[in-house]
């Protein structure tokens, strides 16, 4: 499993929250058909293939900068010291499938998004 990469800067990448493109579920006929991705397949014009290419790539980063705040976010509740019953950083990275050094950065990450939340 790769290690997930810090969220953009913002001023350098534009707003942070852009809405990104509505990703369609794919129909289970998708499963059975390698060449099958979101119906670009079909998409004969190139220029409306890279758009739409592009959406979907924009789209898939932020989910994936959304998820890794949210790993983030729930690996530093787990290793909570007032917790009763919280995780060690080598737990934490088991769980995750990290390594204890990235558990770590990962669970400072989250304790500095759960102090910007309030």
């Amino acid at each position: 499993m790769s290690e997930p990469q810090s969220a953009p800067d913002p001023q350098r990448h534009g707003p942070r929250r852009l809405k990104p493109a509505a990703l369609l579920f794919e129909p289970p006929e998708a499963v059975t058909d390698p060449e099958h991705f979101f119906g670009l397949e079909s998409v004969e014009d190139p220029r409306e293939l890279l758009a739409r290419a592009s959406e979907l790539a924009v789209a898939f980063r932020i989910a994936a900068d959304r998820a890794t705040e949210f790993q983030a976010v729930a690996a530093a509740q787990l290793a909570d010291p007032k917790r009763f019953d919280r995780l060690s950083e080598q737990a934490v990275a088991e769980r995750a499938g990290w390594s204890e050094d990235y558990a770590r950065k990962m669970i400072e990450f989250g304790r500095e998004q759960l102090r910007d939340r309030h």
